[in-house]
């Protein structure tokens, strides 16, 4: 019998498996220990409404201090773990803790962009890197942004309703191209393009300096562009070094319960490289969705109840005042099918390969991404007429 649980990560996997522990009536010993000194929060308001200014630390709050006093689990903030050696985790300042079973929620941290580092650099991860970003995002500041996935998207979306001038550059010939593909991809560089970004693709970062009142940025292409702040947004790094004899991959590997390599340790989040039922292959995920519900079923499969992780991902993106919805999981796909109007950023566009529907991608269309879910998990094979007909009801399908 598990007496006793020490969680690494206090991000929104740890504190989802916390709470789902407590709630399905562990009573054993609970650790999470988290490096940052603020309690565990939801990251995915710091591009949008935390860095806009229109919502408070206090409600991204996961695990609140009356809460934790109440359930008994003991917070450990500011606090960095060192090293994971079987289920001891050692800590800086070298105290050890161990458990009877482990949870390995140490999320990522963003990708360094070479060359390009100085005061006037940003990244965005914490509430502390919000904070920051958010007293340069004033009217009339020059912001460049590096990355047009959905963080460095969010960010000018942000940036561009506090009054600053927003100019993107992107490695790729379009925004989230590799999620959605290039024709949809030039949908959401149209949508950044009308609301008022300069968006530039297809270039590279060659250079990096800083003046007495700014910055300057060089593409591979020769283009100068100065600014007052630049934002790296070119993707996260899974935080592992910390582990030791553990199978890794791109993130630990996990098997569909959530267990890594050694025994009792599980992991869960954007740290975890999963296998997933319903893909036949291990993929890592970076996802608010997906660090809730995989922490919620590794809580399960920890206290015995035997809960392979099989739903499809899911997650969207508030940008440019449009609502952006991703379901599945899609690399490849031999046909694509689009539904009402990606002109007027109104669609909802669907993966298949195969005949089978494996991803869809929409603005503005969450209940039909709601249906394409079900039918993701269902293995369906839908009619691509039925699919692109908006006269027919997705639902009949189910």
């Amino acid at each position: 019998m598990i007496r006793s649980v020490i969680i690494v990560g206090a991000g929104q996997s740890g504190a989802v498996t916390a709470r789902t522990l407590r709630r399905l009536g562990y009573d054993g010993g609970l650790i999470v220990v988290g490096d940052e000194t603020a309690p565990p929060y939801q990251r995915p308001p710091l591009s949008k409404e935390y860095l806009a200014g229109e919502a408070g630390l206090d409600e991204l709050a996961l695990l609140g201090a009356e809460w934790c006093a109440a359930n008994d689990v003991e917070l450990r903030l500011g606090t960095r773990a060192a090293a994971v050696k079987g289920r001891e985790v050692e800590l800086d300042g070298s105290a050890v803790l161990t458990a009877d079973a482990l949870v390995i929620t140490t999320g990522a941290r963003p990708r360094a962009l070479p060359g390009v580092a100085g005061e006037r650099v940003r990244y965005l991860r914490t509430v502390a890197d919000a904070d920051r970003l958010r007293a340069d995002l004033v009217p009339g500041a020059r912001v460049v942004v590096v990355g047009a996935g959905f963080i460095g998207s969010e960010v000018a979306s942000t940036a561009l309703g506090r009054g600053a001038s927003v100019t993107v550059l992107e490695g790729l010939g379009s925004p989230l191209q590799r999620i959605v593909g290039a024709r949809l991809g030039q949908v959401c560089g149209a949508l950044q393009r009308d609301s008022g970004v300069d968006l530039r693709t297809g270039v590279s970062v060659t250079g990096y300096a800083e003046t007495a009142d700014g910055a300057r940025v060089t593409t591979g292409d020769g283009q100068v562009f100065e600014c007052d702040v630049v934002v790296v947004g070119v993707g996260v790094r899974p935080n592992t070094e910390l582990l030791a004899g553990f199978d890794v991959d791109d993130g630990v590997l996990v098997d569909p319960y959530g267990l890594t390599s050694v025994e009792g340790v599980y992991a869960a989040g954007d740290v975890a490289r999963h296998h997933h039922p319903l893909y036949g292959r291990k993929v890592r995920v970076e996802h608010f969705d997906h660090a809730s519900a995989h922490g919620t079923a590794v809580a399960k499969n920890l206290l015995g109840r035997a809960t392979p992780y099989s739903a499809p991902h899911w997650f969207w993106s508030d940008q440019f005042d449009r609502n952006l919805q991703y379901t599945g999981h899609c690399e490849e796909w031999d046909q694509l099918v689009v539904r009402g109007s990606p002109d007027t950023y109104d669609f909802v566009a669907f993966y298949l390969r195969g005949g089978r529907l494996e991803a869809a991608f929409g603005m503005e269309r969450g209940g039909e991404i709601a249906v394409a879910r079900q039918l993701i998990a269902a293995a369906a094979v839908p009619d691509p007429r039925v699919l692109a007909d908006e006269d027919v009801d997705l639902t009949d399908l189910l």
